[in-house]
């Protein structure tokens, strides 16, 4: 009998023994090694953890960045013994599972294509059994946490629970702002079906086409997703004052970030934070390019046009996510999680796919030239060697440019998506 490994068990069993041996290794390169594997941001969440242990705010905690609710779900690792202080982690890797359970669900459910258990096990697998996302977990980053949200929020919204998909909608933007560039596409993937005998006959005046536009759904989806946003921000603003309202929110608008930061506005973000901050600082204006194009300029493009809005939804979602990391003046490691969790969706009409030399050669430049800024971050970080320019530039430049190129696949292949018979070829 042949042995398959594509099986619910193994590949779960898989993905978390794959976390626990790097939970455990990472304990001994902290134990051992003069470069710690523990993410220096753990540290601030679990130093805020302890803030608010003491009935202090966790904004007691310089750097400290996010909402209370994630200070909160780790005050286990302030109770004694050095076990607890892991809990973070361990609760991130088990969210990271979630997530790719969430995944392989909506793979074989009928919105999601209704894929074969084995075949949307490999998709699945792009998630649960990819390192990077396992590392990145593991070394106490919380990206994992948003993985499960923004999964439940498609499954949701796929499955036309619209006050449920609100609800998710507005605890991931409390959680961290970006998702709300999914609001667009998500409108108007919500439409009411038009019957046949209607569908020559589309409304001719603004008000009927206002109306049929502000259909249940869409307005259920609007209220409870703005309702939740605003009683969680309520709440946080009443315990915390505007240390929450600054740190969570206002702070990203004028944000210099210039370590560990692959955006080409790296080198001018450590430029301006030597210079006196003005009130038409370019790290203010950088949404702007930003925004226009995931939030706005993607959903139009893609959406209205495709018939398959089932197939199309999650790589939309995919491409405004790609865009919003890509363009945003701070990019880490972490941020590309943001974008990953849509690969399974994505991949069986990828043109990457259908044509493997070219999904080999996007692969190599996209790893090559992050390596390429990592060996000139290294350089400067380590060495003490100046390489802002044009060695850091050069190569945030080249990154982006990759990315660019790749989102222009990705969009080409999302806007075909839809067609009937879509080109298509299965990951076996």
């Amino acid at each position: 009998m042949a042995f398959e490994f594509f099986t619910p068990s193994k590949i779960f069993v898989s993905a978390i023994l794959l976390r626990l041996i790097l939970l455990l290794y990472g304990l001994f390169q902290d134990a051992y090694s003069p470069l710690k594997y523990t993410d220096i941001d753990y540290f601030v969440f679990t130093d805020a953890a302890r803030y608010v242990s003491q009935g202090l705010s966790p904004y007691q905690r310089e750097t400290y960045r996010y909402t209370p609710l994630l200070a909160w779900m780790l005050l286990p690792t302030t109770w004694p013994g050095i076990a607890w202080f892991s809990f973070g982690k361990v609760l991130f890797s088990l969210a990271d599972i979630i997530a790719g359970w969430l995944i392989l669900l909506m793979l074989r459910s009928p919105q999601g294509g209704s894929i074969p258990t084995p075949r949307a096990l490999k998709l699945a697998s792009i998630w649960l059994l990819n390192p990077m996302v396992a590392t990145i977990s593991t070394r106490g980053s919380s990206e994992g946490l948003l993985g499960v949200v923004v999964m439940a929020l498609l499954w949701a919204v796929m499955h036309r629970r619209t006050a449920l998909a609100g609800i998710f909608l507005g605890l991931s933007v409390h959680f961290k702002i970006y998702p709300f560039i999914y609001a667009p596409s998500i409108i108007l993937y919500l439409e009411t079906p038009t019957p046949r005998s209607q569908s020559s006959h589309p409304p001719s005046t603004l008000s009927h086409r206002l109306l049929t536009f502000l259909n249940p759904s869409r307005l259920t989806l609007t209220l409870t997703s703005l309702l939740t946003f605003t009683l969680l921000n309520a709440l946080m603003y009443t315990l915390y004052g505007h240390p929450f309202l600054h740190q969570t929110y206002l702070h990203h608008l004028t944000r210099i970030d210039h370590r560990h930061n692959f955006s080409p506005y790296n080198t001018l973000l450590y430029l301006s934070s030597s210079t006196p901050a003005t009130t038409t600082s370019f790290e203010s204006l950088a949404f702007i390019p930003q925004l226009l194009f995931s939030a706005i300029l993607l959903p139009l493009a893609l959406l209205p046009s495709n018939r398959n809005k089932n197939k199309t939804l999650p790589s939309t979602l995919l491409a405004q996510t790609f865009a919003f990391v890509t363009w945003n003046k701070v990019c880490t490691s972490q941020y590309f999680l943001w974008y990953m969790i849509f690969l399974p969706f994505y991949i069986p009409h990828s043109t990457f796919i259908r044509k493997p030399v070219l999904g080999m050669v996007a692969t190599a430049l996209w790893v090559g030239s992050q390596a390429l800024w990592l060996q000139q971050a290294f350089q400067l970080e380590f060495m003490g060697r100046s390489t802002f320019v044009p060695g850091l530039w050069v190569a945030s430049l080249a990154f982006f440019a990759v990315n660019m190129w790749i989102l222009g696949v990705v969009v080409g292949d999302v806007g075909l998506g839809g067609e009937e018979g879509g080109g298509e070829r299965k990951v076996r």
